[in-house]
């Protein structure tokens, strides 16, 4: 064979006989390997995807990672009791402020009852003199003093001429409205609810529960007419007296 370098100083016997082939041969080996290249390659990542994971000693990797997550998120008993108080202290602030005013809307008003007695006023707040009232008020005349505690109080003139001894507070005893006297039917007549009520205050019709509160009116040596608190028998139930 002719010792003509292929390469320019390497002899041809040196070479592989398809590397002295003609180019497009050499190109077309060239081509054949690579793609065989290739395919080996994917091969071998195929088999490796589908090969074993290594296998982790899960017990002892777990107490670690316990441990360092109760290191990072646990609460001392001390914190843990106050965030409780806070908790329920809250809650029952909520639960009382709601609950306090619904309880008293049921509950009937207030009405009179205190120590020593008082004077009973005018609209102006005048103290009322009974000389002087029993000349402007008539016979069945039911009119609105300021009584205990403020609370507007019926003064009644008898059949005589003179004032009735015990005073009537003007409150319903349903949910509080002050009752105006109806001459014409001879009751008090609450105007909110229908609640009826004898001259004595007494309950003719509900919804109101309970009578009118009394309070005991006198006279003072000054002549000033004066409310005291009602304490003993309540002579219209022979019970005791619902205000105290």
């Amino acid at each position: 064979r002719s010792s003509t370098s292929v390469s320019g100083s390497l002899p041809r016997w040196f070479f592989p006989q398809w590397c002295t082939r003609s180019p497009i041969i050499q190109y077309n080996n060239i081509a054949t390997m690579k793609l065989f290249s290739v395919l080996s390659m994917a091969l071998f990542g195929s088999a490796a995807a589908f090969a074993p994971a290594p296998v982790v000693n899960s017990r002892a990797v777990a107490p670690v990672n316990m441990a360092a997550a109760d290191g990072e998120f646990y609460i001392d008993q001390n914190r843990r009791n106050l965030m409780n108080l806070i908790l329920v202290g809250s809650a029952a602030v909520t639960v009382g402020g709601l609950a306090v005013p619904y309880i008293l809307f049921f509950l009937p008003p207030s009405a009179g009852g205190g120590g020593a007695g008082i004077s009973a006023k005018d609209a102006l707040g005048n103290d009322l003199f009974e000389k002087e009232y029993l000349t402007t008020h008539r016979v069945g005349d039911h009119s609105l003093a300021q009584g205990l505690k403020g609370d507007a109080t019926y003064l009644i003139v008898k059949e005589d001429g003179t004032l009735e001894d015990f005073g009537l507070n003007a409150v319903c005893t349903h949910l509080g409205c002050v009752v105006p006297w109806s001459a014409p039917n001879n009751k008090f007549m609450c105007p909110c609810h229908g609640s009826q009520y004898s001259a004595t205050g007494a309950v003719v019709r509900g919804p109101a529960p309970l009578p009118l509160a009394l309070a005991h009116r006198t006279t003072d040596e000054a002549g000033t007419i004066i409310f005291s608190p009602w304490t003993e028998t309540d002579f219209r139930t022979e019970g005791k007296p619902w205000w105290m």
